[in-house]
């Protein structure tokens, strides 16, 4: 597995990862599946904004993974601060992909002279919850049935990242789980 950034050719990968998680998940609480031309509009524009847009791809080039990060809110005061995405196929979850391509958009953020990452997340999402907290997010909030899919409503959990500068002289592994 590699991390690189995506191509138009990686859209077809990104649409069946997205569609899977819309049908079978609470992690999008879009209703509908979308087509390609709607996923290739949202990733010109990201590109547009100068946001990074990443692939976590099989030595076959097969899409395994997707992470993003865009505008938090849209007033200029919040430009140091960006929301994140990530999306793991279904067949590849538990299994350190989505810590690794986080840590990577983390690191994008940091050489991008962000500040803040906020990750919203549907609460029941133990995975994800955690998979944050061993990468540095705090907990900072909790939004109370603000999303409804699958007939029930949805809690967010609010998680954030605050980014030190990158000193160049730092190491760039990962960081290790902290042992109590």
């Amino acid at each position: 597995m590699r991390i690189r950034d995506a191509q138009e050719g990686d859209l077809p990968g990104i649409l069946a990862i997205y569609n899977e998680a819309v049908l079978s998940s609470t992690a999008v609480t879009n209703e509908h599946t979308v087509d390609l031309e709607n996923r290739r509009d949202w990733l010109h524009g990201l590109w547009a904004q100068d946001f990074p847009v990443l692939v976590a791809v099989s030595d076959e080039d097969q899409v395994l993974a997707y992470a993003s990060y865009g505008p938090w809110r849209p007033f200029d005061g919040f430009r140091f601060t960006v929301e994140h995405r990530v999306y793991v196929r279904e067949d590849q979850r538990g299994g350190g992909i989505g810590r690794a391509i986080t840590h990577e958009l983390i690191e994008r953020a940091r050489m991008a002279g962000k500040h803040a990452l906020i990750g919203a997340i549907e609460s029941e999402n133990r995975a994800s919850v955690h998979m944050h907290q061993q990468l540095g997010f705090l907990h900072v909030g909790q939004l109370r049935q603000v999303g409804r899919k699958f007939d029930r409503w949805l809690d967010i959990t609010l998680m954030q990242l605050t980014i030190a500068p990158r000193d160049p002289a730092a190491p760039t592994s990962m960081p290790t789980e902290q042992q109590p």
